[in-house]
């Protein structure tokens, strides 16, 4: 039997390409513009490093070298008791910078993204001027902004808070217009067929889609500004960033090994919170 079926099913499909030879012949121009694209990608990242000078003969020399700094990291130890706590909070204060920094994004941000979404704004010289405002200020990085904001109000973590919050308004207004601009017509439809002002049908009719979506941006750019409030911290802006350039600088490896696993550590966490507060608010939103 199974071999009766092996060959209906070989006569039928020799029968149904013979019958649409268009659709079962071979593309190969398709072919040949994948095989030439990636020829050129590599062409480009093999010229890339001639063109760079990237010192090939130095790898070998770095890996043995790399192999001595993990030797001298190991085992982690943050020294005593009291550098662990010091270490400790350091780690908090990352923590609060990524979220207050993120918050404050998100909160100046909000009311900006909907002069920016062409469904909520009429006005075209409006929307782009807001637009291009929102891509300057995404423009500079958070590096960037965090020796802006140290030159401003000095070294410490509201430094960090203001270079994230930067950062992330011009990133969350971008996303937030976007998610306004695919949003389902119909339920604003709806609302201004009963009679809803522009406001009502934004409030009613738009909101109830996007809130979703906002949020589990939100928690995502809490997660990713974690790492990011690590990185600003060794030019100054507070966090245990400061604390592992210190290390690094007088060559303490076990202390630098001991911060950078507590880095991994509450990165991790976070991510796994804010991985299952995405899916809960994603989830609830199907259901709806």
């Amino acid at each position: 039997m199974s071999d009766a079926r092996r060959t209906l099913s070989f006569a039928d499909e020799t029968a149904i390409a013979q019958r649409y030879p268009a659709q079962f012949k071979a593309d190969w121009l398709q072919r040949a513009k994948l095989i030439g694209g990636i020829v050129i990608a590599a062409a480009l990242f093999v010229y890339g490093l001639i063109r760079l000078d990237i010192p090939f003969d130095r790898m070998l020399g770095g890996s043995v070298r790399l192999v001595e700094f993990m030797g001298l990291m190991l085992p982690p130890d943050p020294g005593s008791w009291e550098q662990a706590k010091l270490y400790l909070h350091a780690m908090g204060e990352t923590l609060a910078i990524a979220f207050l920094g993120t918050l404050g994004g998100a909160l100046l941000a909000f009311p900006v993204s909907f002069l920016a979404a062409r469904n909520v704004v009429a006005n075209r010289v409006l929307q782009l001027f807001t637009r291009r405002s929102l891509d300057t200020v995404r423009g500079v990085d958070t590096l960037i902004w965090a020796l802006i904001w140290v030159g401003v109000v000095g070294l410490g973590p509201f430094a960090g808070i203001l270079a994230v919050m930067c950062s992330d308004f011009g990133s969350f207004g971008k996303l937030f217009s976007e998610a306004f601009e695919a949003a389902d017509d119909r339920p604003i439809e709806g609302v201004k067929s009963t009679g809803g002002s522009h406001l009502h049908c934004v409030r009613f009719g738009l909101l109830p889609q996007v809130i979703p979506i906002l949020a589990s941006q939100i928690l995502y750019f809490f997660e990713s500004n974690t790492r990011s409030a690590t990185i600003i911290g060794i030019v100054g802006a507070g966090g245990i960033g400061l604390q592992l350039a210190e290390q690094i600088r007088v060559l303490e490896w076990q202390k630098v090994s001991f911060l950078i696993v507590l880095i991994l550590i509450a990165v991790a966490v976070i991510d796994f919170v804010s991985s299952r507060l995405r899916f809960a608010i994603i989830g609830r939103r199907v259901v709806a």
